[in-house]
C-alpha cells in the first residue's frame, strides 16, 4: 500500500443498525458520509474472517472437496474453508478447518495472502494459505456439510478453471495463487 492511501478520506460512521444476527454472520446497515461529502446508507454483511487452504500432496496433487451447496443447488468443486470461531487465529482455523473438511492434517502452512473477496457487500478478510507435508487425521464434518474429498494435479486445476467445472471464486483464486507460488516454478508437462 502506497503511503499517501493511509492518509486518504474514510467514512464517517453516523449509525448502524443490525438488520439480521445470525450463527455464521450478521447484516447491517450503516448511516454515514462518504469521503467525498455524501450522506448515504449501506447494507452488508459483517462477518468474522475465514480461512482457505489449498492442501498439496508431495506429487503437487491438491486435496479438494466436492460440496453441495444449496444457495446455487449444485456440488461444487472447493478447497477446504472456513469461518474463525471465537478468538481462533487464521492458523488456527486453517488447522481445524482442514482435518474437519478432509480427514488430513498438515506439518506446513504457508501463508499465501489475505483477500477480500465482496468488499461491495462484506467485510470479510479471507486468509489464503498453502498446507504441506499431509497425514491423515479423522475427518469430522459439521452436520450440515455434504462433502466428498478428491483430488486433482494442480495442473489440472488450473485446466477445470479454464474450462468452467471450478466455479467457487475463493476456490479459483487460491489455486491460481499456488499455481503462482509452487506450479509455476514445475512448468507444464
Amino acid at each position: 500500500m502506497k503511503e499517501e492511501d493511509t492518509q486518504r478520506k474514510k467514512a464517517k460512521v453516523k449509525a448502524t443498525s443490525e438488520i439480521y444476527k445470525g450463527r455464521i454472520f450478521d447484516f447491517i446497515t450503516e448511516e454515514l458520509t462518504l469521503p467525498n461529502g455524501r450522506h448515504t446508507e449501506i447494507a452488508f454483511v459483517r462477518h468474522p474472517g475465514s480461512i482457505a487452504v489449498v492442501p498439496l500432496l508431495e506429487d503437487q496433487t491438491v486435496v479438494m472437496e466436492l460440496q453441495y451447496r444449496h444457495p446455487v443447488g449444485e456440488y461444487l468443486f472447493e478447497i477446504p474453508a472456513g469461518t474463525f470461531e471465537s478468538g481462533e487465529s487464521p492458523l488456527d482455523c486453517a488447522q481445524r478447518e482442514l482435518i474437519e473438511e478432509t480427514g488430513f492434517q498438515a506439518q506446513e502452512f504457508i501463508q499465501l495472502g489475505k483477500v477480500h473477496i465482496l468488499p461491495a457487500y462484506s467485510d470479510e478478510t479471507i486468509y489464503v494459505f498453502m498446507a504441506n507435508g499431509l497425514e491423515p487425521a479423522k475427518q469430522d464434518l459439521d452436520p450440515d456439510e455434504i462433502i466428498e474429498v478428491v483430488t486433482f494435479p494442480l495442473e489440472q486445476t488450473i485446466q477445470m478453471i479454464d474450462e468452467g467445472r471450478i466455479t467457487d471464486a475463493l476456490t479459483i483464486l487460491s489455486l491460481q495463487m499456488t499455481w503462482n507460488r509452487v506450479g509455476r516454478a514445475k512448468g507444464p508437462k
